[in-house]
């Protein structure tokens, strides 16, 4: 896989211990066996990688052993960081007073962290960070307001806010393509194929768990749009494990399913009496570890 140092070594400018924050997350770290269709929760390996009443989200390896994510600072603004899994220890992507960084992702090319940057004056667009922590570069200067995005070609497909939400590509300057739209804030690219996948909200499925939503691909070779079924109920946040497995979590559990099948499996369940709500999610086969975010509980 591919592999990069950080050129600079930064210390975490925010304390695990603080406290000034209401609805906050943090990142758990949980082991797992097997691969794809047969991957496992293990049973008691969960643990806190941030302990904090803060924002700590968005989680996504850009190596095998280095995890970015977006962290709130003690004036309410976000920064990218990075956790080393060999050293056990937390880095300084960014650390900007004037602008937000959420989003984190490694570009194709491996040169550069990717961020959606809330800007002085609320502008929402993505930049490029380079690896070697050099000046940071705006992506597109007139593609706004970007929520999420991900990567296919080198360019990016990205959620942009709107009545209704979009989800465009940007095919080169001027040929912005629009892909679909109402749709659901997790996008990513199918592994090993040219679809972007994404949730529909048009037409929910209510059942007692919540809403199932339409798991939607639209290949970018054959330019056409299929339906790969429905998402956990009650979910709304997935990732790909392999390019046959999909992964969601709802409440304290975890399930994965084929992607041409309905059936959802239970995985595995993480257990921490101070926090609740799996949202997003990372995973690292190498490490045969899941990062999740989870909401703390006021206590």
């Amino acid at each position: 896989m591919r592999k990069f140092v950080f050129l600079a070594s930064l210390f975490l400018s925010i304390s695990f211990t603080s406290s000034f924050a209401q609805n906050a997350f943090d990142l758990v770290v949980v082991k797992t066996e097997g691969k794809g269709k047969n991957l496992k929760i293990v049973s008691g390996s969960e643990k806190l990688l941030t302990d904090r009443n803060a924002y700590d989200n968005q989680p996504s390896f850009i190596n095998e052993y280095q995890l970015v994510f977006s962290a709130a600072d003690e004036d309410g603004n976000h920064d990218i960081i990075v956790y080393n899994f060999e050293s056990d220890k937390f880095t300084n992507l960014t650390k900007t007073a004037d602008r937000s960084e959420f989003s984190p992702s490694i570009t194709e090319c491996g040169q550069y962290i990717a961020s959606v940057v809330m800007e002085a004056d609320g502008t929402q667009r993505i930049w490029l960070y380079p690896t070697n922590f050099g000046e940071p570069e705006l992506l597109y200067d007139d593609i706004q307001p970007v929520g999420y995005y991900d990567w296919y070609d080198n360019k990016a497909a990205m959620f942009i806010l709107g009545e209704p939400n979009q989800l465009v590509y940007a095919q080169s300057r001027g040929n912005i393509l629009t892909l679909d739209e109402n749709i659901g804030r997790s996008i990513k690219r199918r592994p090993k194929t040219d679809q972007i996948t994404y949730l529909s909200l048009d037409n929910p499925q209510e059942l007692s768990e919540g809403s199932a939503l339409e798991l939607q691909a639209y290949d970018m070779k054959e330019k056409n749009k299929s339906s790969l079924g429905k998402s956990l109920p009650g979910s709304g946040d997935f990732i790909w494990l392999d390019k046959n497995t999909i992964l969601m979590g709802r409440g304290n559990q975890i399930f994965s399913r084929k992607w041409n099948d309905n059936i959802w499996n239970k995985i595995g369940e993480i257990s921490i009496d101070s926090h609740q709500n799996i949202s997003r999610m990372a995973y690292s086969p190498d490490l045969d570890v899941l990062v999740v975010v989870m909401e703390r509980i006021n206590q």
